[in-house]
Parts: structure tokens; sequence; C-alpha cells
């Protein structure tokens, strides 16, 4: 993955060139059609998503709570809380998405301990700190 294309999405924009280049290293990419299941809720969870493009809805027992779009993390809760999907994550336009795989994230969120702390800041305000 080029490492320049991660500046624009937040949860990377504060980081040097040189931590870019990392997060690119343990990231890889995913098209997925309009309709494609990105997670499906109760199935277990190892990785996470950050749409690049397109749009996504997120379901809890087939009820939309969130609409997702460029940008936007899915998947965070139950790769780093729950081990399990919370939510169904379906894409609404063709979507791509940079993916990291759990022991991926792992290395990477231990090197970059800003990602980690901005990764556990969204599993809160998504969940009320309940997780």
């Amino acid at each position: 993955m080029d490492a320049s294309r991660l500046e624009s999405i937040p949860l990377f924009a504060d980081l040097s060139r040189q931590d870019l280049r990392a997060v690119a290293r343990h990231a890889d990419e995913v098209d997925l059609p309009s309709g494609a299941k990105i997670v499906e809720q109760g199935r277990l969870a190892y990785e996470l998503f950050v749409i690049e493009s397109g749009t996504a809805d997120v379901l809890i027992d087939e009820h939309v709570i969130a609409r997702m779009g460029p940008g936007d993390v899915v998947g965070e809760i139950g790769v780093l809380k729950t081990h399990t999907r919370t939510a169904t994550v379906v894409a609404t336009s063709p979507v791509t998405a940079i993916v990291i795989y759990g022991p991926e994230l792992t290395a990477l969120t231990e090197s970059l301990p800003g990602v980690r702390a901005e990764l556990e800041r969204l599993v809160t305000e998504r969940t009320g700190g309940v997780v």
C-alpha cells in the first residue's frame, strides 16, 4: 500500500511520514461491491477496516444504527475488545477499504501508541465505555 494514501485518513492524520510507511507495511487494501458484508454480527473478529472510499451501513439485529463513509473505522470493537462482531456492516456502494489484521494491528499499535489511543477512544465513544 502507498503510504501517501493514508495521509487523508483521520486515524493516521497526525503520523509522520516514517510512521505512515510503517502503517502501510501492516495494511492491505480490499475492494468490495455494494451489498457486501464487511463484517457480520456474531462472527469472530480478526481485522479492522478503514473506509477509504464508498459508504456502508452499520446494523445491530438488522436495524441501521449508523452510516459510515471515507475515513471511518469499522470492526475496532470486535478486534480490540470483544473478539466477536457486535454489529454487521454492509457496503451501500462499492467500497475500497484499508484492512489491518489482528497480528499486524497488535504490532502496529505497540509501535504507534497514538493509533492505539485513537482506536480506544473510538471504542469508548461508540460503546459508551460499556465494553
